[in-house]
């Protein structure tokens, strides 16, 4: 997958946010993702349909001292991953395609995740599919799309 498939996601509805080790993330849905998740997907048990998008952002976690009891907010970015629902073009991944570009402050450009990553990357469009498989019966999805 090239980032350029993803142009505009950063306008894109906000899915939820995480915090994970030094990182935090917040995870965004373009239209036809958040109306799945509108419609009961993945917990009424019916697939994502083709053409939903997600990106997830990582920034590293710093506390924000200038701010009363110091929250945990984004930090510098250190990469950006997204995934997309294409049956046919993905069918050997459950559907899905993935990638991640790590972020390089210097030059403020990112590009792909690569073995020296941590964790890993294969720069192919499945580099994900591995670890989602453990949550194949929600179409391989690990994000919920909280109340609100």
């Amino acid at each position: 997958l090239a980032f350029s498939e993803f142009r505009g996601y950063e306008d894109w509805q906000v899915i939820a946010a995480s915090h994970n080790g030094d990182k935090i993330a917040i995870i965004l849905g373009n239209p036809v993702m958040i109306e799945a998740y509108k419609a009961g997907i993945p917990g009424n048990g019916k697939p994502f349909p083709d053409g939903a998008r997600m990106a997830k952002i990582h920034w590293m976690a710093k506390k924000a001292e200038d701010q009363p009891n110091e929250p945990v907010v984004p930090g510098a970015l250190h990469d950006t991953d997204f995934m997309v629902k294409d049956s046919k073009r993905f069918a050997d991944s459950g559907g899905w395609g993935y990638a991640e570009f790590e972020y390089d402050p210097a030059t403020q450009t990112f590009r792909p995740g690569d073995t020296s990553d941590m964790p890993p990357q294969e720069h192919d469009a499945k580099c994900g599919f591995a670890c989602h498989t453990i949550v194949a019966n929600k179409d391989y999805v690990f994000t919920a799309y909280p109340e609100r």
